[in-house]
């Protein structure tokens, strides 16, 4: 038996899904409102020849390419991949890095606003018995993860730092994910680290790891609470946006019992 596990956030306007001014606004047409688009197209027609008297539904939404459940491109991180290469756009994402084995680590009991380290993923790793193979798509489900919509969302779950993103990389890993708003740590963390600091190395540290190795990452996973930590694939086939950092996708767990 098949089981299909949705693993991606409802699109949803008015809830704290991403930072002032970069949240989704989903405007809702449904049959009564549009009755006259259609029957602009068909002259000479009424509203009672229409079946109920109805149009159609549909939305007008405004968005970036981050919001909801997406994959991050890593044009998205820097405009050079791999040491110099010009960083591809979502539409050049090898398609076979979006449809692999999954590898859940389990990082809920790290602290808010934690850097995991290296040694953070072999811990875990080692817990469930698990030696990465290349293509396996990584992913982490942090506190974040039943937050999303809430006020806190923005600022739980713990960040993956550069080092941890490299170990992750130098294994042949090319899709990874996290079920809170950024790969990275949330920023208010390391806006302070920064400040007592001054150490720019660390701000989106995890992201642009890409510099050095070209990966794509899910941000805004969901329900990773129901995964086992390994025996399922994941599919995460981006949106084709010609020359854009991201791409939304339906991210979907398969598990095949």
């Amino acid at each position: 038996m098949t089981t299909f596990v949705d693993i991606s956030v409802p699109l949803r306007s008015g809830i704290t899904s991403d930072p002032p001014g970069l949240r989704p606004e989903i405007e809702y047409l449904d049959h009564n409102d549009t009755v006259a688009d259609m029957l602009a197209m068909f002259p000479g027609a009424g509203p009672e020849v229409l079946p109920d008297g109805e149009g159609w539904a549909l939305e007008w939404i405004r968005l970036t390419t981050h919001c909801g459940t997406h994959l991050d491109a890593p044009y998205h991180y820097a405009s050079t991949m791999d040491n110099g290469q010009r960083a591809i756009t979502i539409d050049e994402v090898p398609l076979e890095w979006c449809f692999q084995p999954g590898v859940k680590l389990d990082f809920r009991a790290l602290p808010d606003g934690y850097v995991a380290t290296p040694d953070d993923v072999d811990a875990e790793l080692a817990r469930i018995g698990h030696t990465l193979s290349p293509l396996e798509i990584v992913i982490i489900n942090t506190s974040a993860g039943t937050r999303y919509g809430e006020d806190d969302y923005l600022t739980r779950g713990c960040g993956m730092g550069r080092d941890a993103t490299l170990h992750l990389l130098r294994q042949g890993i090319r899709v990874t994910g996290t079920d809170a708003w950024s790969w990275d740590a949330p920023f208010g963390y390391t806006a302070r680290r920064f400040a007592e600091t001054g150490d720019g190395s660390i701000i989106w540290e995890g992201h642009k790891a890409g510099r050095d190795i070209g990966y794509c990452h899910l941000e805004k996973l969901h329900n990773l609470e129901a995964l086992p930590a390994t025996g399922f694939r994941i599919s995460c086939f981006p949106h084709k946006i010609h020359a854009a950092s991201a791409g939304w996708t339906r991210a979907v767990a398969i598990i095949e019992d």
